[in-house]
């Protein structure tokens, strides 16, 4: 929903236009939509022999129009492990055809693996760019338009606090921004760049972003790559890489399709801009690593809809590097469900 719904009424958007009469379609156009994402999962690290069950995920988001020009949504998480989270909460309004603008609370535009909510991730747990090194969601304004000519694209670009979603109230001297662009030069073929800026606290960051991905009936093929880069040389330079290919395979008993999956994703030493007390400089939040996962998913329904995953990971450090208490090998059992 938040991908389509950048570019038309929140109703168009949840595909259920159906031949009615026009006084029918007024009223459903009205009426909110009401959906969810559920995520339980067990995850069992082989290095260390320990185990977990979690709810990854209970979000419930009620979205809709209140008038043709003028669209809103909300969206909260009973469970984003563990803790409750307001994650959504915006108004757009759509002065002309295919440009919008949106205030609120929301997903900043940036990355393509980042900007995927958890019911369209492939994998059970998250690259290391959309958890680590390009997760931002903040409070701003953003604007959209769609160009839909003989070269479409779509292009995105917001201004926002740089506080995060529970320091509000703060003022702020300097905004965050960022810029995403997607051009789609093919049918089945999405090449999107975007650039960011945040300044957290003192240290000002900037960051690029590169990725392309190719989807037909069968395969869906992608990789990305991120440069972040802090002022005045406060931290060194970070790159992160994430690739994967997904192969679907239809099925005609129990369940739709099986889909196979392999990743590999990797970051070089990371921080998030947080400046540690005692030293009054950057440390690294997130150590050096690679990661190669592999896995399968069933999928009892349409794609995204009902799917039960099954991946393992294993993860490569330095000799210097600490892994944190939930980034070592692992298998990871996940089903999760949209409606």
């Amino acid at each position: 929903m938040l991908t389509t719904a950048a570019f038309g009424q929140a109703k168009d958007d949840a595909g259920e236009g159906k031949k009615l009469d026009k006084q029918t379609m007024e009223i459903k156009d009205y009426l909110p939509e009401i959906h969810g994402t559920i995520r339980g999962k067990y995850e069992y690290q082989t290095e260390t022999g320990e185990s977990r069950f979690e709810v990854r995920n209970a979000r419930f988001s009620v979205s809709g129009n209140v008038h043709p020009l003028v669209a809103y949504k909300a969206e909260i998480d009973l469970s984003d492990e563990g803790s409750i989270k307001m994650l959504d909460a915006y108004a757009r309004v759509f002065p002309v055809k295919d440009l919008n603008f949106t205030i609120g609370q929301m997903r900043v535009p940036f990355t393509i693996d980042a900007h995927r909510s958890p019911h369209q991730q492939y994998f059970a747990n998250r690259s290391f760019i959309a958890k680590q090194v390009g997760n931002v969601r903040d409070v701003g304004l953003t604007s959209a338009y769609r160009h839909k000519g003989d070269f479409p694209f779509i292009l995105e670009g917001g201004l926002f606090n740089g506080s995060g979603l529970t320091n509000q109230k703060e003022w702020h001297k300097t905004l965050n921004y960022s810029i995403k662009a997607q051009l789609l030069p093919g049918k089945n073929w999405n090449v999107t760049l975007s650039t960011q800026m945040i300044k957290p606290e003192d240290v000002r960051i900037n960051m690029y972003d590169a990725g392309i991905y190719y989807q037909n009936n069968r395969f869906h093929i992608e990789a990305e790559y991120l440069y972040k880069m802090y002022g005045h040389n406060a931290f060194k330079d970070v790159h992160a890489v994430n690739s994967f290919v997904n192969y679907d395979l239809p099925l005609k008993k129990v369940f739709n399709k099986i889909s196979f999956l392999a990743r590999y994703d990797m970051m070089t030493d990371h921080s998030n801009g947080t400046i540690d007390e005692t030293t009054k400089t950057l440390i690294i939040n997130d150590y050096a690593r690679h990661r190669v996962t592999g896995g399968i998913t069933l999928s009892l329904s349409k794609a995204f809809i009902a799917d039960l995953r099954l991946n393992f990971e294993k993860y490569f450090y330095k000799k210097s590097g600490i892994p944190k208490e939930s980034e070592r090998d692992k298998i990871v059992i996940e089903f999760m469900t949209r409606f």
